[in-house]
């Protein structure tokens, strides 16, 4: 392909997988190899016919190379030359078990470019379609399914809500290369490439090579059925879509609304409710754990699948993912009535102004406290008094939730739980009372 040819491809998937956000700024993801060096010169050229469209570059170091600040350097002097604003964000990894090098490298190098690019702009990825055929492989070795086999999509969002684009997906790494060799674009060689140990290196120096040699055509045949399968997934979230909006019940799923659907379509329903709370997706085996024990379980069946994050758990009829968590919740001395106070979790309680409970007195100190369910208060509208686990239990509230809801003190006497009820004893039609946000 002609080096005009390669820009034109270029600069209408950028266009395409941009849309309005474009003009919001572009991060490019530089790390010195020739795809990178190539992505960003085909951005400058972009930008300056675009005129308004602000351009940046990000080097991630994981010190994983000996020669890792060498490329820094590489890319620092390339910046300059070209005059683009440009940042070098050293990140450190951190061993995990049943994890790779590589996973672990690559999710820290996207949380790093995500940190430090200019806000609401658009990450730019140098993937390419030799990147993308890899891919397929290494998922098709792990024996993934339609989502896996999909490979990289070409436009992607982060948790944070950040995009990220790969306007090079469809082109090959020899045009890439041709393009690199006609305009004389110096790039840095990464040692570790020429290591088959890594699974991707073997595709890439053995495999593949192998494969376009006897095969005419053979990688955009492959990107062929990765579109086709990217478009069935589409599908499939079309429609996993409309049954989560029918079995959703606020954070939660309906049980007898799920059982209703075919076995099919209730794991793409748990999946993709999963998904769309940032959770890793459960696998085959676990997946089933999850709609056997949830759809077959007696009414006072305690529930409890637990993946690597959190659990599945059940309570009056609804399906929770339940967050682990090591925090505690200790008693808290508010010296006054603050508006916020953070609590140890991350969320938020916030004081207002209206119908709840009366101020405290000047003699009477404000605490707030946890897990105190057999302390006896009464509720207005309720009648007679009873525990707190009690009233928690009528109102339906999960009994593994109950233990982290704010309870408002004065002196030693329960005037408020927060979010469910406040005592009689002490009801105020102009007083304050008190919300809790969750932590982001």
């Amino acid at each position: 392909m002609e080096s005009t040819g390669v820009f034109k491809q270029f600069a209408s998937a950028l266009e395409k997988q941009c849309g309005d956000r474009i003009g919001q700024g572009l991060t490019v993801a530089l790390s010195g190899g020739v795809d990178s060096v190539v992505l960003l010169h085909l951005c400058q050229q972009f930008s300056q016919l675009h005129s308004g469209i602000q351009l940046e570059a990000i080097y991630v170091n994981h010190g994983l190379s000996d020669n890792a600040d060498m490329w820094q350097q590489f890319c620092t002097e390339l910046c300059a030359q070209l005059n683009i604003s440009f940042q070098a964000v050293g990140v450190s990894i951190e061993a995990k078990t049943r994890t790779s090098l590589e996973a672990q490298a690559r999710d820290a190098r996207y949380a790093a470019l995500d940190r430090h690019a200019m806000a609401s702009s658009t990450l730019v990825l140098g993937q390419h379609a030799d990147d993308q055929v890899e891919t397929f492989f290494i998922r098709l070795k792990r024996g993934s399914g339609l989502q896996g086999l999909g490979a990289m999509r070409a436009s992607t969002q982060l948790n944070s809500g950040r995009y990220c684009v790969r306007p090079l997906i469809d082109l090959e790494r020899k045009d890439i290369e041709a393009f690199a060799q006609t305009f004389g674009l110096s790039h840095i060689e990464d040692e570790s490439n020429k290591s088959d140990e890594f699974d991707r290196n073997f595709l890439r120096n053995q495999v593949i090579p192998l494969l376009t040699s006897r095969f005419k055509g053979f990688i955009p045949s492959v990107l062929r059925s990765i579109s086709l399968l990217q478009a069935q997934q589409s599908l499939i979230d079309e429609i996993a879509m409309s049954d989560l909006a029918v079995c959703r019940r606020d954070k939660n799923i309906s049980v007898v609304d799920l059982a209703a659907l075919s076995e099919l379509r209730q794991s793409n329903v748990v999946r993709l409710w999963l998904g769309n709370k940032g959770v890793n997706m459960p696998s085959q085996k676990q997946l089933g754990q999850i709609l056997n024990q949830t759809l077959n379980a007696k009414e006072d069946a305690q529930v409890n699948v637990q993946l690597q994050a959190g659990s599945i758990k059940c309570y009056n009829g609804l399906m929770y993912w339940v967050v682990n968590s090591e925090v505690t919740l200790a008693e808290i001395l508010c010296t006054e009535l603050t508006s916020d106070v953070e609590l140890a979790d991350g969320r938020i309680l916030t004081l207002f102004v209206g119908k709840g409970v009366r101020r405290p007195l000047a003699d009477e100190q404000v605490t707030i406290r946890f897990g105190q369910l057999n302390e006896k208060i009464k509720p207005i509208g309720k009648p007679g008094r009873n525990t707190v686990k009690h009233w928690l239990k009528e109102a339906k509230v999960p009994s593994w939730e109950r233990p982290s809801i704010p309870m408002i003190y004065y002196n030693d006497a329960l005037v408020a739980v927060v979010g469910f009820f406040v005592n009689a004893d002490y009801k105020a039609s102009s007083g304050v009372f008190w919300q809790v946000q969750d932590a982001e």
